[in-house]
């Protein structure tokens, strides 16, 4: 299986399966003597880890990060860090259902013609449980990005949207409630339409914008590795990624040139944003944001019809642990994919100045 590491120059190679015993990594690239904040990289873990609330899968993971290699004295070593994060609640028998039944928008079906074979249990490879690895990395990647600071945020459920621009929310709610949104009485109304989601035996998607301040201007490289279009590769390489856009994204299709230009100050910055700044695929020192559009989790607790591996019409019903929406756990995910890319195009920027 090819595809399994991200990244030039900081790489994270990832491994393991949702019910396998352990998720793991190795990063290569991380410059020394970097003094790492280990229960920084576990609250980033947390964020993301099931079991952490009413509206989340109920599968019990305490998700603690054991480092390998890599790391002596509390400080990187220049050498690969390796970790893993063991499996310690698996059920692999609520999956014995569909052993051969494939679920309907479910990686099943394809990842059984790529290879012939497939782990059935919680997805296997394509479980959202190997996003465990992108958060340890990203927030080692945060940890060497001087003064650079991502913020991630649920910006809609449903039809439930956020509209409230970025510059006038609060980022410290965020994390004061469970869906992951910083107008608390919204980040209710969403609360309690997943809860009612989860009572038909459905699921819900929504979106999450990426707030990332205090980026110098030249981060990103002409052509094919423009810093948008990595960070969209990262976006949508996330499980149930549907949709990237950034800056005025496809709203800036219905402007007029004389309204989407974003006219300079004397000092390098502009009066607007809506390039969300980046110019020619480079920062341009203004904020960098972004919405990443998540789908429904394709696992439903309702009867659908489908087709077996022999090619037969059949029924299955949903059972196990899944999260109704996945998007308030998606959030730290967002963050830690953005800090890969910057991270790598720091190194990269760094390198072209010796």
């Amino acid at each position: 299986m090819a595809g399994n590491t991200y990244g030039t120059l900081y790489r994270l190679t990832t491994f393991g399966e949702s019910h396998g015993a352990a998720i793991g990594g190795v990063i290569d690239g991380c410059p020394p003597g970097i003094e790492l904040n280990t229960d920084a990289i576990q609250y980033e873990l947390n964020r993301r880890k099931p079991g952490q609330s009413a509206i989340v899968t109920q599968r019990k993971e305490p998700d603690e990060v054991q480092f390998l290699s890599g790391i002596f004295e509390g400080k990187t070593t220049g050498a690969p860090i390796g970790f893993i994060v063991p499996n310690t609640n698996q059920k692999s028998q609520d999956y014995s259902h569909i052993k051969d039944v494939y679920r309907p928008s479910h990686a099943d079906y394809t990842y059984d013609k790529k290879y012939g074979v497939r782990d059935y249990r919680g997805g296997g490879r394509s479980s959202a449980r190997e996003t465990i690895s992108r958060v340890v990395g990203g927030a080692i990647a945060k940890q060497m990005l001087p003064g650079i600071t991502i913020n991630a945020y649920t910006s809609s459920v449903g039809d439930i949207a956020l509209n409230t621009p970025y510059q006038d929310l609060d980022f410290n709610l965020i994390e004061s409630n469970a869906v992951r949104c910083p107008d608390t009485a919204l980040a209710e109304k969403m609360e309690d339409y997943i809860k009612e989601i989860r009572k038909q035996g459905d699921t819900v998607g929504g979106t999450v914008t990426c707030v990332i301040k205090n980026v110098s201007a030249g981060l990103g490289e002409p052509v094919f590795d423009k810093l948008h279009s990595e960070l969209g590769k990262a976006m949508l390489s996330i499980n149930a990624v549907k949709g990237f856009e950034y800056g005025s994204g496809f709203e800036g299709s219905k402007m007029k040139g004389s309204e989407h230009n974003d006219l300079f100050n004397a000092d390098g910055s502009t009066k607007t944003n809506l390039s969300g700044g980046i110019q020619g695929g480079i920062s341009n020192g203004m904020d960098i944001y972004f919405k990443v559009a998540f789908k429904p989790v394709a696992t439903i607790m309702q009867a659908q019809e489908t087709i077996d591996s022999h090619g037969n019409v059949t029924e299955m019903h949903g059972k196990g642990r899944h999260d109704p929406c996945v998007v308030p756990r998606a959030v730290p995910i967002v963050e830690a994919m953005a800090a890969l890319v910057l991270a790598d195009f720091y190194l990269l920027n760094k390198s072209q100045y010796i």
